[in-house]
Parts: structure tokens; sequence; C-alpha cells
């Protein structure tokens, strides 16, 4: 199958676009001709994948989780190992591929906004390594729930931007964010960290991280032959998810994306894009997202802060019109029961994003024949929700016992 999309008005079928006020068209167009050129040049391909290797630390671990098959009884349960990348999560391959090309641009300061603090971490990772300033966008709430990561992005160098307004989570960051874009778009680049906003960053961001779904497919071969049966990846904004599942559309492998369903999707505390949204326009682009009858916006819940988005990528709600992609959605006490789960049989203790796509994984396991086999992608460590799970587990009737 040749995957073709998006088209040149960046579309992804009916979704993707460029929903922007007419002071960003031409930043915009700035960055997808520089994105075009670059992609086409061999030395820019050679530094990003030279980066990739020797400050990432990839090709990162493919790990066979063979207590957790053996206790489920079913498919064989393989991991991708994101959470072994530097700075934590897969968040540092996009990172690194757009600040290797904002210096190509002559641009010396970079701009990004985050909700699990992962992102800004890697964009305060790579501006420090490039030489370039950063400043990070990010809600009080989230502040308060990724205080570890802040301390991170202080300490990289980069200046920690709270954001008081709305639900004071990552919608509001990415607001703020594109608000001071427009005033300082001539010296300033937004590295924006998932598969949303305006054509080219849904595409450029899928680009920068379908290195997730090659190497898979790669270390699979060579563990197994063939393709697995199943791939699951939690999904947000789905930066990691589409970049994992790329490599695999129209080869055959069944692709489920997990989405946060908070407290349960039949209460309004959800964060279940596809599930319970519909199509509108967010941060210039066309998708699927959580609003009224009258079109605003409504808040979603997640206690993953990486998760509580209230729109998802373009290409994931295409994926999801065509069914070429399944969605389903787990709840927050499901995703930290997975934690617990996870931590026990294999040593890894995940982030609560990447329970979520565990969470899933179990369920369709147990019900699966042992001949098949499933790959989770563990996008990132549960360090940085220490915090949050801790607190859960001492509130929870188990005390995590």
């Amino acid at each position: 199958m040749s995957v073709t999309y998006p088209d040149a008005k960046g579309r992804f079928g009916d979704f993707g676009g460029k929903f922007v006020p007419e002071t960003l068209m031409a930043p915009l167009q700035e960055i997808e001709a520089s994105l075009t050129e670059a992609l086409q040049d061999e030395d820019f391909i050679a530094a990003f994948q030279h980066e990739l290797k020797t400050y990432g630390g990839r090709p990162t671990a493919f790990t066979y989780a063979n207590q957790l098959t053996e206790s489920l009884g079913g498919a064989q349960i393989y991991l991708k190992r994101e959470d072994l990348n530097h700075t934590g999560a897969h968040k540092l391959n996009n990172a690194i591929g757009q600040a290797l090309l904002a210096k190509r641009m002559g641009k010396t300061k970079i701009i990004a906004e985050t909700g699990a603090g992962q992102h800004g971490v890697a964009s305060a990772t790579v501006a420090a390594k490039l030489g370039l300033e950063c400043k990070v966008f990010m809600g009080e709430k989230d502040i308060e729930r990724q205080e570890l990561n802040v301390f991170r992005m202080k300490l990289l160098g980069a200046e920690v931007i709270p954001v008081s307004s709305g639900s004071k989570t990552l919608k509001d960051a990415t607001n703020e964010a594109i608000r001071h874009w427009v005033a300082h778009c001539d010296d300033e680049y937004y590295l924006i960290g998932s598969v949303v906003g305006p054509h080219p960053y849904p595409k450029m961001v899928r680009d920068f991280q379908r290195v997730i779904g090659d190497e898979t497919k790669t270390q699979y071969e060579d563990v197994k032959g063939g393709l697995p049966d199943r791939i699951f990846a939690c999904v947000g904004g789905g930066s990691n998810a589409i970049g994992m599942f790329y490599p695999f559309l129209g080869t055959g492998v069944e692709l489920v994306g997990i989405e946060a369903a908070g407290r349960g999707i039949q209460s309004p505390e959800h964060a279940a894009t596809l599930t319970k949204g519909t199509p509108g326009i967010i941060h210039g682009s066309m998708t699927y997202l959580l609003q009224d009858e009258f079109g605003q916006i409504t808040e979603p819940y997640s206690i993953s802060a990486g998760l509580d988005y209230p729109g998802i990528g373009p290409e994931h709600a295409y994926l999801h019109a065509s069914k070429q992609v399944r969605y389903e959605s787990i709840t927050d006490d499901e995703a930290l029961e997975a934690i617990k789960t996870l931590s026990r049989t294999e040593g890894i203790i995940p982030a609560i994003e990447s329970a979520h796509a565990v969470a899933q994984a179990i369920k369709e396991a147990e019900t699966m024949e042992p001949s098949e086999s499933i790959v989770i992608n563990v996008s990132g460590r549960g360090d940085k929700d220490m915090s949050t799970i801790m607190k859960y587990f001492e509130g929870s009737a188990e005390h995590g016992e």
C-alpha cells in the first residue's frame, strides 16, 4: 500500500490543513519549504540519524515480556522501549529533527509547549545541545503535576512560562505558545511536540517519529520473522502512535490506539476524542475534538498530564474515519493497575500515558492464542509520574499491595 497523505494542502482526507491567522501563513510556508529541502538533503538526514544514534541512544531495545506473557497465557508480548531514549521518552526523536531544522533555517530561539513535561524536557535538551535559546509554555496545573520535569527544564537552561488561563493544562499552554509565536515568528521557531497543529507539523512530526515503527519492523523480523499480529500505542495528540503505526499501515498488522477514558467515557471526565468527540478545528487543523453543541471546546480529563488534550492529530482522525486503525479507551484505574502489573512482572515502570496501551494489550493478549504475538509501544518511563502514582495508590483501598 502506498501512503501518500497528506496532500499538497496538508489534508488527510477531510482532516488537517491550515486554519491559522494570516500572519502565520508565511512562517508555515517557510517551514514547509525548508522541511522539503532538508528531507532531500543527504547531509541533513545523516546529521539527524547521527544525533539519534550517538545522542538519543537509538536503536532502543526490543524486549520480550516473558513473565507477563506466561502470566496471561495468551499472545506473546514484546515491548518497544522508547522509555530508554535519552530524556526518557519518544519525544526526543522529533525534538532533534525539528531543532536541526530550526538551526538550518537560521533561527536562534525555539519555543515549545508541554503537558506531561517530556516534550518540554526534550526541547530544552536539544536547545542546550545545539546552542539555542528555549522558552517552554506549560499550564500551572501541569507544572504542579510534573514538578520534576519543570526542574529538569530549568536546569537545562530553558525558561518555563506558566499558563494560568482555562484549565491550566496542555490546551491552554498551546494557545499561549501560538499567541507568542504570532508576535515573534521572525526569529523564533515553534517546536510542536505532537502530530497536531497546522500543516506541515503533523506530517513533519510523523516523519521524525516513524523511526519507532521502522526499528520495530526490523527488530521483530530479527527475533521472530515476519510481522506481529497486533500493535498497541497510547494516543493523546498521537505522536508515539503515529510513529509506530505509519510503517505498518497496509501490511495486515492490526493497529490499536488507546485514548484516555479518565473516570469513564459515560462520565464528562475523559479525554476520549475519537470515541466521544466530533469533527472541528483546534490549534490550526481540522480533526476530532471534544466540544459542546455550540462548538466550544470542552475540558478533557485524564490522570495523565500527557493525554488530557481535547483534540487529536488529524492523521489519526483520518485513520479512524477510514477504519485503518482501531481506537479503544482505558480508564485511570485500568492504567494504574497496568503500571503495577508491568512493574511486578517485568521490572519496567512505564509512564502513565504508556500504561494505557499496556492495559488494553493485557485485556486482548489473554484472549489470543500463544501462537500469536503483539507489540506494545512503551513510549515513556514512569519516573516523571512517581508523585501522581504514589498519591493514587496511597489513596486507593489496596495501597499498591
